[in-house]
């Protein structure tokens, strides 16, 4: 079983990666390793070292405290993690500039899953 902690920052890791539009291989390619090695860091099957994550920080334009945001608010490594197509949808909600058709967005969204 791998440990919470590394999960936890792995699951970040995915979820901003996703966020940024990157590929494993795309960020990859920034840090000079393998897509295997991103694969193994987002499940946690590997620990990141500081080192390693500071690359990560700057190579996503992301705080390292990030990475650490929800970590001892009762989270579980078992929980089910966003999905590609939820972070995705998130990605693009983000990217419309009329705030007031973003909201109208999430009302639609909202509306459709009222009954759920």
């Amino acid at each position: 079983m791998y440990h919470p902690t590394d999960v936890h920052i792995g699951r970040r890791l995915r979820e901003r990666r996703v966020a940024l539009g990157l590929s494993q291989g795309e960020l990859a390619a920034k840090l000079d390793i393998s897509f295997q090695q991103v694969q193994k860091y987002e499940s946690g099957a590997n620990r990141i070292s500081g080192s390693r994550l500071w690359d990560f920080c700057l190579a996503l334009d992301t705080p390292v405290e990030w990475f650490f945001d929800g970590l001892g608010e009762g989270r579980r490594a078992d929980d089910t993690p966003l999905d590609r197509q939820t972070l995705e949808l998130a990605r693009a909600l983000n990217a419309i500039d009329d705030e007031n058709v973003r909201e109208q967005f999430f009302r639609l969204i909202h509306a459709f899953t009222k009954g759920q």
